[in-house]
């Protein structure tokens, strides 16, 4: 069984690891588009990845956010639904998960 605090550090690692990602999907984003129409048409399509990627990588920044803002008031770790624990094994998979395995579903 993780302890919060190991929970909060995993949290943060995460946290970090997104951040430096989304700024380099930022970067190449904001790259100067290629003058070759061909050349531009594949990295329109690869733009379209890494905003959908972007995306996704936001919505969990901002659920890890949530989550340490649960550590911080020592709500981590149990149901925004329904007040029950969420179980370790939930957290081991979904650190951030702010909901039970029941509220969820």
């Amino acid at each position: 069984m993780k302890s919060i605090t190991e929970r909060e550090t995993q949290l943060r690692a995460r946290m970090t690891e997104l951040d430096a990602h989304l700024h380099t999907i930022e970067d190449a984003l904001d790259e100067t588009p290629d003058k070759d129409v061909e050349e531009r048409a594949v990295e329109r399509e690869n733009d379209e990845v890494l905003e959908g990627l972007g995306n996704a990588e936001l919505l969990e920044f901002r659920m890890i956010e949530a989550a340490l803002a649960r550590v911080a008031e020592d709500e981590y770790g149990y149901c925004v639904d329904c007040g029950d624990k969420i179980t370790e094994e939930r957290l081991d998979v979904l650190p951030a998960t702010p909901k039970c395995q029941k509220c969820a579903s």
